[in-house]
């Protein structure tokens, strides 16, 4: 069962409120870094389990949705970001073959069930254009192992492998599969300067040593 929004506030306070200038810093550099490089300019992008927005509120492109059943997350959205209250596992207001792109971070294992990431890998199907794409980023449970469970809402354990084998099996094409990407949280961790993040973003093979997290691009078929 999906957390209520009311419980939703109260763990992003617990856990995020002294991490959200510092979040919004990384953030910046990881978008403009690194991920820009999957939105084209005209784009329309949803941002699914936005969280605080900074994904959204940092890339630039012609059209900004942003999704989550957190009703304070509107409240950190940029202006020009249409906001989606609701649980992602039922039908989106969205029109079929309207979006270009659907980007996600740590949010897939907060769903229920993989019945739930089912429900959501189909409505992105649906949405996404002919040859639209989903990025996907998530902390990978093969290298992560027992912390995994350090988060009361961690419901539904992926790896790699098996998300990659969802989005087949849903009828995505796999474009890039990372199985070690970025470090696993920034939550009780030290701090690490916008400059290192930059470095770290342009030496993969480094990522084969500090990275605990998974990144999969996947795209609709034309």
């Amino acid at each position: 069962m999906m957390h209520s929004s009311n419980e939703l506030q109260a763990i992003y306070s617990e856990r995020f409120s002294a991490h959200i200038e510092y979040r919004r810093a990384v953030w910046r550099v990881l978008v403009s870094q690194y991920f820009s490089k999957f939105v084209p300019p005209d784009a329309h992008v949803l941002d699914l389990g936005c969280g605080y927005g900074e994904f959204i509120n940092h890339v630039s492109c012609k059209k900004k949705l942003a999704m989550d059943l957190n009703t304070r997350a509107r409240e950190y959205l940029s202006q020009d970001v249409d906001f989606i209250l609701q649980d992602c596992c039922h039908a989106w207001p969205i029109p079929d073959d309207s979006l270009d792109v659907v980007f996600t971070s740590n949010f897939f294992e907060h769903l229920a069930s993989k019945d739930a990431l089912r429900k959501t890998l189909e409505q992105v199907h649906r949405c996404l254009k002919p040859g639209g794409r989903i990025v996907a980023m998530g902390p990978n449970i093969k290298y992560i192992g027992g912390a995994y469970w350090d988060f009361w809402d961690h419901h539904l354990a992926l790896t790699h492998s098996s998300l990659s084998e969802a989005l087949r099996v849903l009828g995505f094409d796999l474009d890039r599969v990372v199985q070690r990407f970025l470090p696993y949280t920034m939550v009780n961790r030290r701090r690490v300067p916008s400059v290192l993040v930059r470095m770290y973003l342009q030496v993969p093979w480094a990522w084969g040593l500090f990275g605990k997290q998974f990144l999969i691009v996947a795209s609709k078929p034309k």
